[in-house]
């Protein structure tokens, strides 16, 4: 019978998208990565999403990120993911929490996320496209000690060259400097291994040239376009469901 999977089957095969089907992804950060990486993985027939992040929808967002629209500006980037993906594919269940992810609360995180989903169910893979440093190395200390695959986006930012963008063992990565800072705290944490998402393209300077947007925890806003953060999520969502799908 014809479906939305019809010709994802013809490459991954019936089993592979029962696994999908039966396959919970959490997914941290729903931006200019996180945004594609989620519509990727709802097309792709993953059977529950777990959507976190506590960001709006901002005008400057329109420029890379999938839910970005005038019509949406304001509106929680979790919420409006989960009103796309029901039109995409209304049978995936969609779980959404509008929190900063912290060391304090990544616990606290994960056994709602587990209440929500009922007993007997649990996250099959974690998906980081967070862009702060300290939630990024809490889910890597997380997965580590649970045991749950995850993939991490090492930023897209201030870069023009997607083509450059490779998925290694963080130990193997170069040049990135967010990788550097990484390498060196999880190693302290004793996380030798995490798998990412990188590129050795050197960022553009772009010191200087301000939006006059509000900057956070940031100490700068880095620039972005259209290209690069979308090709960072389908790489990741590739590599994610290739694995829980079982095919190379």
């Amino acid at each position: 019978m014809i479906n939305e999977f019809s010709r994802t089957e013809m490459l991954i095969g019936a089993e592979g998208m029962n696994t999908l089907k039966n396959s919970t992804v959490a997914v941290f950060g729903v931006g200019g990565v996180g945004s594609h990486a989620v519509e990727a993985l709802a097309r792709c027939g993953v059977g529950r999403l777990i959507l976190v992040d506590n960001d709006t929808v901002s005008l400057t967002n329109i420029n890379r990120q999938s839910i970005a629209l005038h019509s949406t500006i304001g509106q929680f980037k979790t919420r409006v993911m989960k009103e796309k993906i029901a039109d995409i594919c209304p049978g995936t269940q969609v779980i959404t929490f509008e929190e900063f992810v912290l060391p304090d609360n990544i616990e606290s995180l994960f056994e709602h996320m587990e209440l929500q989903m009922g007993q007997g169910n649990s996250v099959d893979y974690i998906l980081d496209a967070i862009d702060t440093v300290t939630a990024k190395l809490a889910l890597a200390g997380f997965a580590a000690s649970h045991g749950i695959p995850v993939i991490a986006s090492m930023g897209t930012g201030n870069k023009l060259h997607p083509e450059l963008f490779e998925i290694t063992d963080l130990p193997k990565t170069s040049v990135c400097p967010l990788c550097k800072v990484m390498r060196r705290e999880l190693k302290a944490r004793g996380i030798r291994h995490l798998k990412v998402l990188y590129s050795k393209e050197t960022p553009v300077d772009t010191s200087g040239r301000e939006t006059g947007e509000d900057k956070g925890m940031r100490r700068a806003l880095p620039g972005s376009i259209s290209f690069t953060p979308p090709v960072a999520g389908l790489l990741i969502a590739g590599e994610v469901i290739r694995e829980l799908a079982g095919v190379s």
